[in-house]
């Protein structure tokens, strides 16, 4: 009576709505956003009229005994429609507007019949959770409560239907959306048959009416937590996804920054750590950071040692990307070296030639990064005069196990 269920189910309805808004107030021209907001919208209307201190509160400031049974009913047959009109607007194709419109204009339709039908019934006694049963018999008003649960077992077995047999042609989080939506969608039929079995078995004298203060509610809630997990699921599964493949790649960027750390310190070239970040705004703050190094060491960078130590690694793996990795963390690791050393021995004049027009983007940083982590290939060996020392190739850092 307290219910609980149906608040709940409510909160976690709009809270889902909450997450979308933005994304909404973004694209409101947006069919599909205006369509998944519209399901979970409605769907935790459903659960908030349906609740006895909400039916009975509606009542009494209505000043009409039972005002509160059209005004959910009509809040479940627009959920059913829109659940409907959402998977029309996922699966696509030709003729999604004409079919969207369709549906939207037959559920209308009932929409008005339940209005018709309760203004010509009589419903004097207020019932706040077996209105179905104790009026089963009643002229209009059998007609008006057969009317939305046949109207909303339609929708829901339409949408189970056409949701669990699309997921088998996709993949990914798009799949388990469309399961799940689907298997939510059963659960909303639960809801339909428990009634209309509690509503029959009233015709025949039979009072089986827990079927609907007990069963039905409790299939709506679980439909509905899987209904705003399913419509969720494949709009978070993208960011999660891309959230995971930025997590791993600060990951793999940690030993190339831990060979520029010392100069990032000693330069004060690091920006703060954010706090409370994303991983994606960890990852930038990273490749930040060792930009930032790069440019620096610049007047650092020996071309000649590069294009050694490439050719050497070419000798060894035919991977060029995996040699000039290797080149570069050769060239890094003796950069760092010699802008630390006293006096600052830059390269010689005609061995210098800036790097910089070429410096790896992300996959490439990633990939010196592995070089760093593992073995980096020596540098070949250069003749040494007293004039002109041989560069020393990059030392090997220690391995960090990054992926």
């Amino acid at each position: 009576m307290n219910g609980l269920i149906n608040y709940a189910s409510c909160g976690v309805l709009w809270l889902g709505l909450l997450v979308r808004a933005p994304d909404l107030l973004r694209h409101r021209r947006d069919p599909y956003l205006r369509s998944i907001c519209a399901v979970l919208g409605l769907a935790g209307l459903c659960f908030f009229l349906g609740a006895p201190p909400t039916v009975g509160a509606i009542n009494r400031l209505g000043g009409v005994p039972n005002l509160a049974a059209p005004l959910t009913y009509a809040a479940i047959i627009a959920y059913g429609a829109a659940s409907q009109v959402l998977v029309v607007h996922w699966r696509g194709g030709p003729g999604v507007r004409r079919t969207a419109r369709r549906w939207i204009l037959a559920y209308t339709g009932v929409l008005a019949g339940v209005a018709v039908t309760f203004a010509l019934g009589d419903a004097p006694v207020e019932r706040r959770t077996d209105l179905d049963t104790y009026y089963a018999t009643t002229p209009y008003l059998a007609q008006m409560i057969v009317l939305y649960l046949v109207a909303h077992l339609i929708a829901v077995t339409v949408t189970a239907v056409t949701s669990l047999r699309w997921a088998r042609r996709v993949r990914g989080g798009l799949r388990a959306g469309l399961t799940l939506m689907g298997v939510g969608a059963l659960c909303g039929t639960g809801y339909s048959v428990a009634k209309l079995v509690a509503v029959v078995a009233r015709w025949s004298g039979r009072d089986w009416a827990a079927l609907g203060t007990a069963v039905s509610p409790a299939a709506a809630g679980l439909g509905a937590l899987l209904t705003v997990v399913g419509v969720l699921v494949p709009l978070i599964t993208p960011r999660v996804a891309r959230w995971g493949r930025a997590r791993r790649t600060y990951a793999r960027l940690e030993p190339l920054e831990r060979a520029l750390d010392d100069l990032l310190v000693r330069r004060t070239l690091r920006l703060p750590r954010p706090r409370l970040a994303s991983p994606a705004a960890l990852l930038v703050w990273r490749q930040t950071s060792i930009h930032n190094a790069l440019s620096h060491l610049d007047a650092y960078f020996d071309r000649d040692l590069f294009d050694r130590t490439r050719a050497s690694a070419l000798r060894t793996a035919a991977d060029p990307a995996w040699a000039e990795a290797a080149a570069w963390a050769a060239v890094i690791g003796t950069a760092v070296r010699d802008e630390a050393a006293p006096g600052r021995r830059l390269p010689p004049a005609h061995g210098t030639g800036r790097l910089l027009d070429r410096i790896p983007g992300p996959a490439g940083l990633a990939r010196i990064a592995d070089v760093l982590a593992g073995a980096a290939p020596a540098a070949p060996a250069a003749p040494v005069t007293p004039a002109e020392p041989a560069p020393s190739a990059a030392a090997p850092a220690t391995p960090t196990g990054a992926v």
